[in-house]
């Protein structure tokens, strides 16, 4: 329900509508990624009367659409943001604090290309999905390692796979 840059935020059947917009004022205000029950909870917050359904029908048609990103975490639930650009790309996010960078991916696409080719498909899209640990909580997960294999534990990970939380 972003609003588009020919006009105003529109629902899934093409047409401007209130909880359309109330959707895209929530999704610019929300930081990072966030679940549709986060957005559900959010627009009730605000007062909007919008079913959880709508929400997820709204989302889904964006995503679609491309004007709002989804990924899925590590325990695979699907998790909506604003998207930041038009153009085609992927996501790199942090398993543990849920920050997430955009990242061009020719590589991936041709990637893509040459597999579907030597299998004989067409028309072929695909989803990547990239998780790992940031810089900043890379650090703390290598000093737990150090410290558990030190003492004679086993270097184990600092993060539990779980969703990512926005930031």
């Amino acid at each position: 329900m972003a609003a588009t840059p020919t006009g105003p935020a529109r629902g899934p059947r093409g047409r401007g509508t209130r909880q359309a917009q109330a959707l895209a004022a929530a999704l610019e205000s929300l930081p990072g990624f966030c679940s549709a029950q986060e957005i559900h909870a959010e627009l009730r917050r605000r007062g909007e009367h919008v079913g959880l359904a709508t929400v997820y029908r709204h989302l889904q048609a964006l995503s679609e659409q491309g004007n709002v990103d989804a990924i899925r975490d590590a325990n695979g639930e699907t998790l909506y943001r604003q998207c930041e650009t038009s153009v085609h790309h992927h996501h790199l996010t942090c398993r543990t604090c849920g920050r997430s960078v955009e990242v061009e991916g020719r590589a991936v696409e041709r990637w893509a290309d040459r597999v579907a080719e030597q299998a004989g498909f067409t028309d072929v899209g695909h989803t990547v999905e990239l998780f790992g640990l940031c810089p900043e909580c890379a650090v703390p997960a290598r000093d737990d390692a150090a410290g558990s294999a030190a003492s004679g534990g086993g270097a184990g990970s600092a993060a539990s796979g779980g969703r990512p939380t926005p930031p």
